[in-house]
């Protein structure tokens, strides 16, 4: 296996002067803005590199069990499902003969279902009130992540989200009192405030560790706060830290993509927080819902037959397998419920009709939900359908991951989050469903679980879905695997297209998808690799190759070529990067929040959603941005937390996003987070030019080679496998 031609990039090879070295940038913990942006293949170096021991085994996915028994205990769980939406007061109930923890599990949920124990407090969480339209089209959107609204939404309009109502100065004063009581920071009151209620002092008081519901909190962090509440009375065996920790854990796992853990891995993690009884912090997280409990029914014992031939005996019951139990956040459990159910209903209401033209158009014609696969090329076919459907007088809409991708296709795409909302799109009909006929979804891989679950549950009966995506790049920065997990229950027609993406750059991210890292001709330096023996001189050549290198080679100025690393921290991470970047594409004082006008910036408005835009000044209101065209206020108080310079992006943030020029940066201490859907979709971001900033030696082959991530733990393939057989299609 050969790596890439190592050419060296015009004008590179002449010192820059002045040239930024800040190769000794700390390896911080990930911040709260950005904590599920490493769910899948960058572990090592996206995710909190202060995460405890315990968290890392934690994390690690369950794999899916034999198919058999998946569908037998899903065929019961099945049954309980609506009463469980209605009630949202129990958990499922588990199947068959159990025995050991998994029995003793069961227990502690049956006595939530039997009314011994309290659950509903869990899930009876209030709806999010939709907020008013903004009072002009003109108007810029303040910055807020967005949900599936309860009541048609008239289009244009923006729907503020995961924005809790201001809390009351009471409520505000007594949290600040208790923060203050336990020696927790007073700059935590309003997420405290928002996380829990107007009751939040109260709840503190009762139960201290329910501190860890804030973003950012760590366990040791809220063992100190409970020691200073509560005293004598605070033990690593308090029932209420292991409630506290069990959904902690739980919640860790979904941002590296897990919408369930296995009861062995989330063992191993209460072990690693000095948890003294495991097994009973998990029967006391049950008991109280705050988790539910997913068991596969054991295997009928197989028939033995003796040596005289006396057939029926069972296996001595010593031998019966262990089957692991599957333990989840109840909003996870409901979304992939929910998703399921809305895809069985789009695949039984369509009728089916004969489309002429190619295998796609044929394809959605006949089905009610269709798979579509490839690369950037292969996109043409998905927009061609779409083109095709409204010739046929059909209602369409393309659905887009980011900004972005609606700038490379055209008026005709729109954001999920906008279609949604309401803010783009064609609105919702007299019922509350999106009036569509068809939605097409490119990007599908960006989806999890819960925006999958929004976008599905608002389509009406008979509209057909096509998920379209690439399968090696990574997958959703929030929980789930719903793109892979459709394509393995093979419940659906799938649609691979055969249009390879043109140039070197397509010819190496094809050999990537694979697992080859190959040799390409590249006579025009379209693929430049650029050889670097420490983190220091990658900074440096980083932004010689924006600043000089590719603008004066290809015409493409620094503000369309995208830098792409492996994690924000370390000697060559986005921050360092950015750093550099600015201080000499954009320098500047940081007068507003450490942001100047003319900045480029990467804006998170919910954990796994990024966009990117340009600082244009600021105001009373906050930090006013430029954001694909459209204007965009990040409120004061959101700019430390949500905002950061975006010259320089994680591979996570880029994907679903494509720039004329890609530098990709590799440093000797980004080997570990390397994985083969990271490369490949760190490859893939650059449409005419691709540098690569080399110094991570054999460490890049090795990963295109053998760096298939683990799977994610992930309930919707069984699920649709028990509502839709099947099939070879």
């Amino acid at each position: 296996m050969t790596e890439p031609s190592r050419e060296t990039p015009p004008e590179a090879t002449e010192p820059e002067p002045g040239g930024t070295d800040e190769a000794a940038a700390e390896h911080d913990a990930q911040e709260a803005a950005d904590g599920a942006e490493g769910p899948e293949g960058s572990e090592g170096t996206e995710a909190a590199t202060a995460d405890a021991e315990g968290e890392a085994k934690a994390a690690e996915g369950a794999e899916v069990s034999e198919a058999q028994a998946e569908l037998a205990a899903q065929r019961e769980l099945r049954a309980r499902i609506e009463q469980r939406k209605a009630e949202r007061a129990a958990p499922v109930d588990a199947g068959g003969k159990l025995s050991g923890t998994a029995a003793d599990l069961l227990a502690a949920v049956r006595a939530v279902e039997s009314g011994t124990k309290a659950g509903s407090a869990f899930f009876d969480a209030p709806q999010p009130a939709p907020a008013p339209a903004p009072s002009s089209a003109a108007e810029p959107r303040r910055a807020a992540p967005v949900p599936a609204p309860a009541a048609p939404v008239p289009a244009g309009s923006v729907v503020p989200v995961g924005q809790a109502r201001p809390a009351a100065p009471e409520t505000l004063a007594a949290a600040r009192e208790v923060l203050a009581r336990g020696g927790a920071p007073e700059s935590l009151t309003g997420q405290v405030a928002a996380a829990l209620g107007e009751g939040a002092a109260e709840a503190l008081r009762e139960d201290p560790w329910q501190l860890l519901a804030v973003t950012g909190v760590r366990p040791e962090q809220a063992d100190g706060f409970a020691r200073a509440l509560l005293g004598a009375e605070c033990g690593p065996d308090d029932p209420r830290r292991a409630v506290a920790l069990v959904t902690w854990l739980l919640e860790r796992a979904a941002l590296k993509g897990h919408t369930a853990l296995e009861d062995g891995a989330l063992r191993s993690g209460l072990t690693g927080l000095s948890v003294p009884d495991p097994d009973e912090a998990m029967r006391a997280a049950a008991a109280e819902g705050a988790v539910l409990l997913f068991q596969e029914e054991e295997q009928a014992p197989e028939e033995t037959e003796d040596e005289e031939g006396t057939e029926g005996a069972e296996a001595p019951e010593d031998e019966a397998p262990d089957v692991p139990a599957l333990l989840g956040l109840d909003r996870y459990a409901l979304a992939e419920e929910s998703l399921a159910d809305g895809l069985a209903r789009l695949v039984k209401t369509v009728s089916a009709e004969e489309w002429e033209g190619h295998e796609l158009v044929r394809a959605a014609g006949a089905h009610g939900l269709v798979l579509h696969t490839g690369g950037e090329a292969a996109r043409r076919e998905p927009a061609a359908l779409a083109e095709d459907a409204r010739e046929r007088g059909l209602r369409v809409a393309v659905a887009v991951h980011s900004e972005n991708g609606v700038d490379r296709l055209g008026a005709q795409a729109v954001t999920v989050d906008a279609l949604v909302s309401g803010a783009a799109g064609p609105g919702r009909d007299e019922e509350g469903s999106l009036a569509l006929d068809l939605l097409v979804v490119l990007d599908a891989p960006q989806l999890d679980v819960e925006s999958a679950t929004t976008l599905v549950e608002s389509l009406p009966d008979g509209c057909r879905l096509v998920l379209s995506g690439d399968p090696g790049v990574l997958g959703s920065a929030g929980a789930g695997r719903v793109f892979g997990d459709v394509l393995a229950a093979r419940v659906c027609p799938t649609v691979a297209s055969r249009l390879p993406d043109p140039g070197p750059i397509g010819e190496l991210v094809s050999g990537i998808g694979i697992g080859e890292l190959n040799q390409v001709e590249a006579p025009g330096k379209e693929v430049v690799i650029v050889p670097v023996r420490d983190a220091g001189e990658a900074v440096h050549r980083t932004v010689q190759l924006v600043a000089d290198s590719i603008p004066r080679a290809f015409d493409v100025p620094a503000g369309q070529t995208q830098v792409i690393t492996v994690g924000h921290g370390g000697s060559a991470g986005t921050r360092a990067l950015n750093a550099a970047l600015k201080e000499r594409i954009n320098p500047g004082p940081g007068r507003f929040g450490g942001f100047d006008p003319g900045d480029r910036v990467a804006f998170v408005p919910a954990p796994g959603r990024t966009v990117t835009g340009t600082v244009v000044g600021a105001d009373a209101e906050g930090l006013r941005l430029e954001c694909a065209g459209e204007p965009l206020v990040v409120p004061k108080d959101r700019v430390e937390s949500a905002l950061r310079h975006g010259w320089a992006l994680t591979a996570h943030q880029a994907a679903g996003m494509r720039w004329p020029a890609a530098v990709v940066v590799l440093p000797g201490d980004a080997a570990q987070g390397l994985s083969r859907p990271w490369v490949y979709t760190a490859f893939g971001r650059g449409e005419r030019h691709l540098s690569v900033v080399h110094g991570v030696d054999q460490a890049l082959p090795r990963a295109v080679a053998e760096g298939v991530p683990p799977e994610r733990t992930t309930r919707l393939r069984p699920l649709l496998e028990a509502l839709l057989a099947p099939s070879e299609v």
